[in-house]
């Protein structure tokens, strides 16, 4: 491949040369792609259409039940995400400037970031916190402000972002590294869509709160 003719295109450069490791139209690549973005719409829509609805608490006997499937199910649809993701990164060639030891760690210590982020998110919320509670119903006192969220906003869906970036360091994966852009892009996309939302809930709990007394 020919060098970059100047330095203001060097961006445009290094995005070509890691386009060139990647094979969009690979069968693995497509259904890391699929359910990368399908995921955070399935449990977007179906927790929407259980909180103006109540059809699955009612169709499993209680919210609780009803929240332990969804989350059951989003469990399920992750795994399938994250093995698409690895089948992906296996399937197409390795970048040799990252297949290095100095890589490797740097990928490892984003993982195990990442891996914190996601279970001390966990053990912030619970488990019906962590999977939609809030659109069954089931509401914590107030919205959650310690570790890691006095620390950042949206911290399991970051440290799931840099779980694949770490994991896609470490096998010096070109096309690890995009399916990571189009997992941070969707991650943002369900941010918008979600935040106002939750953030509406509790101010209602709050203002039904300040009514009582």
């Amino acid at each position: 491949m020919e060098d970059c003719p100047s330095f203001h295109l060097a961006d445009l450069c290094v995005m070509t040369r890691l386009l060139g490791y990647v094979d969009p139209s690979d069968p693995y690549f497509v259904a890391a792609v699929v359910t990368i973005a399908f995921n955070p719409l399935f449990w977007n829509v179906v927790a929407r259409w259980e909180q103006k609805t109540r059809k699955l608490s009612r169709a499993f006997g209680s919210p609780y039940l009803a929240c332990y499937a969804l989350g059951g199910a989003i469990l399920f649809l992750n795994a399938l995400r994250s093995h698409c993701f690895t089948q992906a990164m296996l399937s197409q060639p390795r970048m040799h400037s990252l297949d290095n030891p100095v890589a490797y760690r740097a990928g490892l210590a984003l993982l195990a970031v990442g891996s914190v982020l996601v279970l001390s998110s966990f053990f912030a919320l619970g488990f019906t916190g962590t999977f939609l509670g809030d659109y069954f119903g089931i509401l914590k006192e107030a919205r959650v402000t310690t570790f890691p969220f006095n620390m950042l906003d949206n911290p399991m869906y970051w440290g799931s972002t840099a779980n694949y970036l770490g994991w896609a360091v470490m096998h010096a994966s070109p096309t690890g590294l995009g399916l990571t852009v189009v997992v941070a892009l969707i991650y943002a996309v369900a941010i918008l869509y979600e935040e106002p939302f939750t953030a509406e809930i509790y101010q209602q709990k709050s203002s039904q709160f300040r009514k009582r007394s």
